[in-house]
């Protein structure tokens, strides 16, 4: 059965997460109905990582395996069409080897966050930011995010129902940036691992907003951290400025899609 990789891109607002759940919407099951619609039967697709209700792609990876060939252009056209009116959109596909698998070839997540800072409730951005009302020192931010760099047990940062076999995780970048938009000034962290815990971006980002705000300071993350009691973290973050902004593999396989 020839195998397809699918970039995707969504609105994570209508749906309950990623993983498919059989009386709520998900992403998956949107991809998988519209598969339907082109090979009828059952269909199981995998994907780089599961999003949770709310938080949105800009490029996540997944792949499903189909009876017969199809041209990567045509499939994803034809998957465009069948998902309408969802907020998914199949942005690149191409066909890969069968051993090629969206989850275990991975070598790295990349997400972003976007923190709009203004008063005014936000309109245009609404459901795609998280909005605080005041300015956040960016500075000191970056300096409690430094403190999160590297091998650690992130036990702090995990949700209590998070299914990883083990806290350690390496964090390879935490990057907070200033943005000035036509909305007003915002805050994005990007973040990149091999992979992550269940939460643990919005946990950073819940917590380093306390530092922007002043009531932490950087040496109150690393106490934070090196505590490993979930009771230590911040404030969690909504999950509506969170974007899976990409995925590492290898070989980039849509590089000629």
């Amino acid at each position: 059965m020839p195998r397809y990789a699918l970039q995707v891109e969504y609105h994570g607002q209508p749906f309950a997460g990623w993983q498919r759940q059989a009386d709520q919407p998900s992403v998956q099951g949107a991809i998988e109905a519209a598969l339907a619609k082109l090979q009828p039967g059952a269909h199981t697709i995998a994907a780089a990582g599961r999003t949770d209700a709310g938080v949105h792609a800009l490029a996540q990876v997944a792949h499903c395996d189909l009876d017969k060939d199809w041209d990567p252009f045509r499939l994803s056209e034809a998957l465009n069409f069948q998902l309408k009116p969802a907020p998914v959109a199949i942005t690149a596909c191409a066909q890969v080897e069968e051993d090629w698998h969206a989850r275990f070839s991975a070598l790295e997540r990349r997400y972003l966050f976007r923190l709009l800072m203004r008063r005014a409730p936000a309109t245009h951005q609404a459901g795609l930011v998280w909005q605080v009302k005041n300015d956040l020192d960016v500075a000191a931010m970056q300096v409690g995010a430094d403190r999160l760099l590297g091998n650690h047990d992130f036990t702090t940062f995990r949700s209590s129902i998070c299914q990883a076999a083990s806290p350690q995780k390496t964090l390879d970048e935490l990057r907070v940036e200033y943005v000035d938009t036509l909305s007003g000034p915002e805050i994005h962290f990007h973040v990149r691992a091999r992979s992550f815990l269940h939460n643990q971006v919005r946990s950073f980002v819940g917590t380093l907003e306390r530092v922007g705000a002043g009531a932490w300071t950087p040496d109150d993350v690393t106490t934070a951290l090196e505590a490993r009691d979930r009771a230590a973290c911040g404030p969690v973050c909504p999950p509506q400025g969170l974007y899976l902004a990409g995925v590492t593999y290898p070989t980039d396989v849509f590089a000629q899609s």
